[in-house]
C-alpha cells in the first residue's frame, strides 16, 4: 500500500544493493503497479522484479498478459507476474465488481493468462462472433506465475496451475499444512510440472525500540483482520487462533485502533517478523525451517525512508 513513489524506487535500489533476490510491489488501490516496476527495470540490473500482486479483478486477462509481456521484456526476463483475488474492500468498493467465487475467478484468469503468455489464443468464456485473438508479442522465455492463496481450495489451485505460492498473513504453524495442500493441487496439473516455489508474504516490523516494534506489529496484525475482508480472519480461526483473533478484534471495535492484547500477542509471532534485528532474524530462519523457500518480507507503508532501510539491512540474505 505504499503510495510513495520516491520510496518505492529507493526501497528498489536498496534491495539490490543488499543482495536480495526479488522485489515485489503490491497493487491497492494507488500507483499502478505496472508502471512503477518499469521504472524499476531501468534502475536495476540483477534482481528478479515481480507483482506482489495484482489482483484479478482490476484487469482483464488480455491486459494482465500484455502487461507481463511488456514488464519481462523491459527487465531483461527479471519478472515474475504475481496474481491474486484481493480482498472485497478492493474489488468492490475500488473496482465496482463483485466479489463472488473469488477461487474459481483466479483460476480462470490464471488460465487465460497462461494460454496468452505461451502463444495461445484466448479460449473464450462464452460463444462471440469475434474470432479469439493472441498476443502480438510472445515471451521469448516464459514468464513465472505466482498465485497468492490462503484456503485449501486456492491453496490448491496454486499447486495445479502456479509457479509460485505467496500466501499473505498466513500464520508459521500453518505452513506445513499449507505445503500438503499445495502438492495435493500437484498431483491434478499437468505431467512434469514442478512443486510452485514456497514465498510467504511475512509483515515485517523490526526496530531498536521494542514499543514501535509492537506498535508497527499490531497495526499489521490488527488492520488487516478488522479491515480487509473475512478471509485473513476466517483462516485463523480455521488454523486453530481463533481466540486470539476474537480478543484483537474486541480490542479495535473501530478502525482507528491497532491494539493486540498481552494475550493474544504471539500470534505476532506467527504472523510477522518484529523485534529487534536479532529477533527478527531468527524468526526469519524458523520460516526457512518449516520450509519457506523464498520468503518475502513485507514492507510497512508510510513508514520514514530510514526506518525501511533498517529493516532492510537487519534481515537481508
Amino acid at each position: 500500500m505504499e503510495t510513495r513513489r520516491e520510496v518505492v524506487l529507493h526501497v528498489a535500489d536498496r534491495a539490490e544493493e543488499l543482495g536480495y533476490d526479488a522485489f515485489f510491489l503490491a497493487e491497492g488501490w494507488g500507483h499502478d503497479a505496472g508502471v512503477l516496476l518499469a521504472e524499476v527495470a531501468t534502475r536495476t540490473d540483477r534482481i528478479t522484479l515481480g507483482t506482489g500482486i495484482v489482483n484479478v479483478w482490476g484487469r482483464t486477462p488480455a491486459s494482465i498478459a500484455m502487461l507481463a509481456t511488456s514488464l519481462a521484456e523491459l527487465s531483461g526476463d527479471r519478472f515474475v507476474l504475481g496474481l491474486g483475488a484481493g480482498s472485497p474492500p478492493l474489488a468492490e468498493g475500488f473496482h465496482d465488481v463483485a466479489f463472488t467465487a473469488p477461487v474459481e475467478r483466479l483460476g480462470t484468469v490464471t488460465r487465460q493468462v497462461r494460454r496468452l503468455l505461451t502463444g495461445q489464443r484466448l479460449e473464450p468464456t462464452v460463444e462471440r462472433k469475434a474470432r479469439p485473438l493472441k498476443l502480438a508479442v510472445t515471451p521469448l522465455t516464459p514468464i513465472p506465475v505466482y498465485l497468492a492463496a490462503l484456503g485449501p481450495k486456492a491453496v490448491r489451485l496454486a499447486g495445479e496451475v502456479a509457479d509460485g505460492w505467496c500466501p499473505f498473513l498466513l500464520p508459521l504453524s500453518g505452513l506445513d499444512a499449507g505445503i500438503r495442500q499445495l502438492d495435493e493441487g500437484l498431483t491434478r496439473a499437468v505431467p512434469g510440472r514442478m512443486r510452485p516455489t514456497i514465498a510467504p508474504c511475512i509483515p515485517t516490523a523490526v526496530s531498536a525500540d521494542p514499543a514501535k516494534a509492537l506498535e508497527l506489529a499490531s497495526w499489521w496484525v490488527s488492520f488487516y483482520l478488522g479491515s480487509m475482508g473475512p478471509l485473513y480472519r476466517n483462516t485463523l480461526h480455521r488454523l486453530g487462533h481463533g481466540q486470539a483473533v476474537d480478543e484483537i478484534l474486541a480490542a479495535n471495535p473501530t478502525p482507528r485502533t491497532f491494539e493486540v492484547p498481552e494475550s493474544a500477542r504471539g500470534l505476532l509471532d506467527e504472523l510477522t517478523l518484529w523485534g529487534d534485528a536479532e529477533h527478527a532474524r531468527a524468526a526469519l530462519n524458523r520460516w526457512y525451517a518449516t520450509g519457506a523457500e523464498m520468503p518475502t518480507i513485507t514492507l510497512p507503508p508510510g513508514r520514514p525512508i530510514e526506518e525501511l532501510d533498517h529493516i532492510l539491512e537487519s534481515v537481508r540474505p
